[in-house]
């Protein structure tokens, strides 16, 4: 057998370099069926995007009225190429891949199939084991909300909707401030002669960090209170301007309490219930007709006065004090939160389409590995396992095989 000439009368001859061959680009048909939880007005995809998702050669399948509660109209969908159906029984038998806002109810985990994916949020602390072992076995692949990361380590979607839980929140406080809602008729902000409004922020993160920048920016007196001194560092960094800080001191808090005008509460431990700082003796000492808008109600909620409201019904008077405890506070502009979480999820479908399918994608993509908390039957979040007692098994290692 003759060997490979490798030489020749000038030296060594270059060999073709070798290189991987990509796989096959892949085409999804993408559902969305119209979301039935509780207050939930977003949607996952806006019109536009579904016009880029058609354009690069995909199927968008959406339930009739699914946008609607964010003012998307079924024909702005058709018109850049979407189908309409008229059952979520018909989007989940038509896709395989199925993206919502809420985590799918049991009857939808009923209706999905094995080997399809979602993307949707995961909302541990309104689940049970059980429910996250019927996920599981349905053998598909689903990503978190709360765990997808972007290439810098960052929460995308989760730091979205918490900018605009943060502005809305001030805009909230606002408008029930003013006489137009039985306020004390105070202008949230300052002009010139008058002593600028009081604003107490609980909480440096990324909700703090723009509830404070929309009370600068409206001329208000502000001074965010949190339990780590690092977050308040970075919280003035960001904001690049010297505000009043301190840490979650009672007697402190207590003395800014009886000052404010507004009351933002916007504190985050994980998924985990955040601790109740202000007692109900500090809300009797606060003003009359101060507004308190509890952002952490979702996780029970920093004041002890904190009730669950909605947002058809989304106030209640306390000691003289208007509480706004709506959970959800990005579903209240939900046309805004549609559109940030449809430019996050859209570059993330057309990744996962060019890499030739989820597998290629969570298995050369590190930041979206970190995303997918059930695959191959299997739950693969460390924190979601330990929560509820779960086995857990790594996503890494499975990747390795």
């Amino acid at each position: 057998m003759s060997k490979e000439k490798v030489f020749s009368s000038f030296g060594i001859l270059p060999k073709e370099e070798m290189l991987e061959v990509k796989p096959n680009f892949k085409k999804f048909q993408i559902g969305i069926p119209k979301e039935s939880s509780f207050q939930e007005n977003r949607v996952s995809l806006t019109p536009d995007s579904v016009g880029l998702l058609v354009a690069n050669g995909h199927s968008v399948i959406i339930e009739k009225e699914a946008g609607l509660a964010s003012n998307f109209l079924d024909n702005e969908y058709t018109d850049k190429g979407a189908i309409i159906v008229y059952s979520k029984e018909e989007v989940f038998k038509s896709s395989g891949f199925i993206l919502k806002i809420e985590p799918p109810t049991l009857e939808e985990v009923k209706l999905m199939q094995s080997g399809q994916n979602i993307i949707s949020a995961v909302q541990m602390s309104a689940h049970s084991a059980s429910y996250y072992k019927k996920l599981s076995d349905k053998n598909i692949t689903a990503f978190g909300f709360e765990f997808i990361r972007d290439i810098q380590n960052k929460l995308p979607i989760v730091r979205s909707m918490s900018e605009i839980a943060g502005n809305t929140s001030m805009l909230i406080a606002g408008e029930y401030l003013s006489n137009v809602n039985n306020g004390k008729g105070l202008m949230l902000g300052g002009v010139s002669g008058l002593i600028p409004t009081n604003v107490v922020i609980i909480g440096a993160g990324t909700v703090g960090e723009n509830a404070c920048r929309t009370s600068l920016g409206l001329g208000a007196s502000v001074i965010v209170f949190d339990d780590s001194i690092t977050r308040l560092r970075r919280l003035q960094n960001n904001i690049n301007s010297r505000i009043s800080t301190s840490t979650l001191h009672p007697k402190s808090l207590a003395k800014a309490l009886k000052r404010a005008d507004i009351v933002i509460a916007a504190l985050r431990i994980g998924s985990e219930k955040v601790p109740c700082v202000v007692s109900e003796e500090m809300v009797k000492d606060m003003k009359k007709g101060s507004v308190v808008v509890d952002v952490s109600i979702d996780q029970g909620g920093c004041f002890e006065t904190s009730e669950l409201t909605s947002h058809n019904k989304p106030i209640f008077i306390k000691h003289d004090v208007i509480h706004y405890c709506v959970p959800n506070i990005a579903s209240r502009v939900s046309r805004t939160a549609s559109m940030a979480i449809s430019n996050i999820l859209t570059p993330i479908l057309l990744r996962i389409a060019e890499e030739g399918g989820v597998g290629e994608t969570i298995r050369n993509d590190i930041s979206l590995r970190k995303g997918v908390y059930t695959f191959n039957s299997k739950l693969t979040n460390k924190v979601l396992c330990d929560k509820y007692n779960l086995p857990f098994i790594d996503l890494d290692l499975i990747m390795t095989r």
